[in-house]
């Protein structure tokens, strides 16, 4: 009787660990195809207004998470200057967010996978510029890899855009800057807070900034928006769902990330990336390469031995 509860306790705990994952890679790739599918097939040529779609949802689905579901204890902001770090981290958070959409109408998911799995190396690099801290030899090792696949990866690009890769890159680099940013910012013990909170606080500011800048840089955005929705019924759902998705994705990350370890994370994560791109490929049917799948594959190893190498010289 008492191996048994063990057992079923166990098998409730990997049951709901698969579903949580299976929600993970539904949601980020979810979002990442749609995208696609808005800004590149659909006619939609506004990614600024999506971005801004995106971070209304959070804003409200967190808010409906964290005070009403009680998802994760209310974290509240305790000074002025905690206020400003964070509206700090939502601009640069944006600056990813906008960048990495608006690479979307240019370059095939699959590529914009692969530039995407750089992170790791603007991580380190941010964090050695800002921080002044410093990986063992084999970390920044473990990183040639990563760089070098990214570029064999656009050199065998069929569809490769420079505008395309440099809002990819830039909006990379961003992300790795925001990580890095968080870290120094938010690092005393009394201004910490968990992702769920960040993003309740980040996502709010976030509207309000995108709103003047689509407004400026997208002006016919309501207009052009309100056409296409008479034009194909599915417009407004697919923006529903497609924002919807967009916290999920953070939602679920939270949780993953709440109930694996830091190893597994990083598996999924790779694999993740990995999957993204197969999945794109069936969908979109962008040509690929030998060369660019040879270098995406690179990169994909490099960020994997990056990863090992950090676990092993923490």
């Amino acid at each position: 009787m008492s191996t048994s509860q063990p057992s079923s306790s166990s098998k409730k705990q990997t049951l709901f660990i698969t579903s949580l994952v299976i929600l993970w890679y539904s949601s980020n790739i979810g979002v990442l195809l749609l995208n696609k599918f808005l800004l590149s097939n659909y006619g939609f040529r506004f990614p600024i207004f999506l971005t801004m779609c995106h971070m209304a949802a959070c804003a409200l689905l967190s808010y409906m998470s964290i005070v009403f579901l009680k998802v994760v204890p209310l974290q509240h902001v305790k000074s002025r200057s905690q206020f400003l770090k964070i509206a700090t981290l939502s601009i640069v958070f944006c600056g990813s967010v906008v960048g990495g959409n608006i690479s979307l109408r240019y370059l095939p998911v699959s590529f914009n996978q692969a530039v995407g799995a750089t992170t790791p190396f603007f991580t380190a690099l941010f964090a050695y510029l800002m921080t002044l801290k410093r990986e063992a030899w084999l970390t920044y090792a473990a990183l040639v890899p990563v760089v070098t696949g990214v570029i064999i990866a656009s050199g065998g690009e069929p569809g490769f855009h420079w505008f395309g890769f440099i809002m990819c890159i830039s909006a990379t680099a961003a992300r790795a800057f925001k990580s890095v940013l968080q870290g120094i910012l938010l690092s005393s013990e009394g201004e910490k807070l968990n992702s769920m909170n960040l993003l309740l606080y980040m996502s709010p500011i976030a509207v309000l900034a995108l709103l003047p800048t689509a407004i400026v840089m997208e002006p016919n955005v309501l207009e052009e928006t309100l056409s296409l929705g008479r034009q194909h019924k599915l417009m407004w759902l697919l923006l529903f769902v497609n924002s919807t998705l967009a916290y999920s994705a953070n939602l679920s990350n939270f949780l993953v990330t709440k109930h694996t370890s830091a190893l597994t994370l990083q598996v999924l994560g790779n694999a993740k990336g990995a999957v993204a791109v197969v999945i794109s490929i069936l969908i979109f049917r962008n040509p690929v390469t030998f060369t660019g799948i040879a270098g995406y594959t690179m990169t994909v190893l490099g960020v994997v031995a990056y990863g090992e190498a950090k676990r092993r010289f923490r």
